[in-house]
């Protein structure tokens, strides 16, 4: 195993590096509100200020720090256009339901837009259409029935064959009035926006509790405890799992490049397309008059991109084949940044806005957004702030979590379920990547048989070792190296801790233990990492630990 060759741009994404740091408190020992809503991100953050707005007393809990999980790593469309999902909703939902889908999608693209002009915050907001592409001749077909599907929807969508990309398409589907901007901005200005009508933001506050009750209690990791009469998980993928909605997610991770381009070669609009493992473009403004060109792709399942035993090209070359795609397309770009984005999709393909199971009053959850979380999650903000304010929308039982389709869902269920099985068991099974600690290059990361066991382990430029359980603290499963992120990543059900097992990424809400191992100061045979075991849920058993 050898270290890495450098990859191209800075390991930073652009919205994170072009806007300042937060710096909220975290929370108090005890606090008390009408509704606590778990995680500061796009949903978490329109939820709360929908209801301050409506008068509700709202504490928002952030496990690190608002707008830097998932929406400070997203391409930041807006857009009622979601690759291809009218023609298929249509068809096995009826009209009517991709009618609602359509209408709320707009409404919530619209909603942003009014919101950044109330809150009077330059978040770059622009106006453009949005393309869903293909250039394989064989997928004209359903581009036109995409079309079709969607302008009876009521979107003003039509088949084309031109577009502005630098390359012929075989044909597109093409809606007017979309938009992009810049996430953070907008975020960072409706969280001052939520402090100033009285809301309240606590940071580096991770929850690891939740019972259901009245009221219900909330607790984090230090111990901090908050009543409310109703909570909100927006966490993107939820770390309760009472719902057992892990079995009705399904997690991928896509790349993300970044580059400056002369403006007059910037191509107009937003555009996906899903050939080649999926492209995404769109531009942004660049301080000096260039644009900024941002592509999306080389989707894969996290955990499963190390490239070892089998499996599918390391992360670090998924990069670089992404680089090559850019550089040809846009022979003129200079590469800045790169980053990653995490998406969950449910088994139906629509997201999940509403009461959190069956059995609960006052529990609500957003996700399942599939790769669409800006329209999404301003949509759950409005949607969840009428649910809890005793409104209920024509629209909420599309969206609704306890809807249960069985001969469209089981399907995808079971193939998400066996993918799960495969990895859980026969990962046990399989050899270390290493056979020992020395043979982890510096950079590199790798999974050390130690014993009866596996430790996951990694040495840093300097030598220094890290090793840390191979388990999953969600469900158990062995985790993987992302070898471009220098991650820990899980296969079944994408949680990611960094090199020191930290969390940086749910369901998981516990970090990885630390392991020593042989070759290393203080290493004990009986402190390795008994991998082969069988590990409990994450969450502890009691009603502060998620079972609720």
């Amino acid at each position: 195993m050898t270290a890495m060759t450098p990859l191209p741009g800075t390991d930073a994404s652009y919205w994170m590096a072009s806007t300042p740091d937060t710096d909220y408190p975290g929370a108090p020992e005890e606090a008390s509100a009408d509704v606590v809503v778990i995680g500061g991100g796009m949903a978490g953050l329109c939820t709360a200020w929908e209801l301050v707005r409506r008068g509700r007393s709202v504490v928002v809990l952030e496990a690190g720090r608002v707008a830097a999980g998932v929406t400070g790593h997203t391409t930041a469309k807006v857009s009622a256009l979601h690759t291809l999902r009218y023609a298929s909703l249509r068809d096995t939902q009826g009209r009517r339901a991709a009618a609602q889908y359509a209408t709320s999608q707009q409404e919530a693209v619209r909603g942003i837009e009014r919101l950044a002009v109330e809150l009077g915050v330059d978040c770059q907001w622009e106006r453009t259409d949005a393309y869903t592409y293909a250039t394989d001749p064989g997928r004209v077909g359903t581009l036109r029935a995409e079309a079709t599907a969607a302008a009876d929807a009521g979107l003003d969508a039509t088949f084309v064959t031109e577009t502005d990309l630098p390359f012929p398409v075989a044909g597109a589907v093409r809606v007017g009035g979309q938009a992009q901007f810049h996430p953070r901005r907008f975020l960072l200005a409706l969280a001052d926006g939520i402090v100033a009508r009285g809301g309240r933001v606590y940071e580096r506050s991770r929850v690891t509790g939740l019972h259901d009750g009245s009221p219900c209690r909330v607790t984090t990791e230090d111990g901090a405890v908050v009543r409310a009469r109703h909570v909100v998980v927006a966490t993107h993928y939820p770390v309760f799992d009472r719902a057992l909605m892990f079995a009705r997610l399904e997690t991928t991770r896509e790349l993300v490049l970044a580059a400056t381009l002369p403006a007059e070669q910037a191509p107009r609009g937003t555009y996906m397309t899903p050939d080649e493992g999926t492209r995404s473009v769109r531009t942004a403004p660049w301080p000096d008059g260039r644009r900024l060109l941002i592509v999306t792709g080389e989707k894969f399942t996290p955990g499963t991109g190390d490239g070892n035993e089998g499996a599918p090209d390391a992360a670090s070359e998924r990069f670089r084949r992404l680089a090559d795609w850019l550089r040809q397309h846009f022979p003129a770009a200079e590469i800045t940044h790169r980053w990653a984005a995490q998406d969950n999709t449910s088994t139906d393909g629509l997201p999940y806005i509403g009461p959190f199971h069956p059995g609960t009053r006052n529990v609500y959850v957003a996700t399942g957004f599939g790769g669409w979380g800006m329209s999404s999650g301003a949509l759950a903000g409005t949607l969840l702030a009428d649910l809890i304010c005793g409104e209920r929308p024509e629209h909420a039982a599309l969206y609704d979590p306890r809807r249960l389709h069985p001969l469209r869902e089981a399907g995808p269920l079971l193939s998400q379920q066996a993918t799960v099985a495969r990895h859980f068991v026969g990962d046990r099974l399989r050899l270390a990547s290493a056979d020992d600690v020395a043979a982890v290059a510096p950079g590199t990361g790798a999974l050390v048989r130690v014993g009866a066991g596996r430790c996951a382990v990694y040495r840093a430029q300097d030598g220094t070792v890290h090793a840390v359980s191979a388990r999953c603290t969600h469900l158990g499963c062995l985790v993987r190296f992302n070898d471009a992120e220098h991650t820990w990543e899980c296969p079944c059900h994408g949680s990611r801790f960094a090199v020191d097992g930290s969390v940086l990424q749910g369901p998981a809400v516990r970090p990885l233990e630390p392991r020593q191992v042989p070759g290393t100061p203080g290493a004990d045979a009986s402190q390795t990492d008994g991998a082969d075991a069988p590990e409990t849920d994450g969450a502890d058993a009691s009603e502060e630990g998620g079972r609720f």
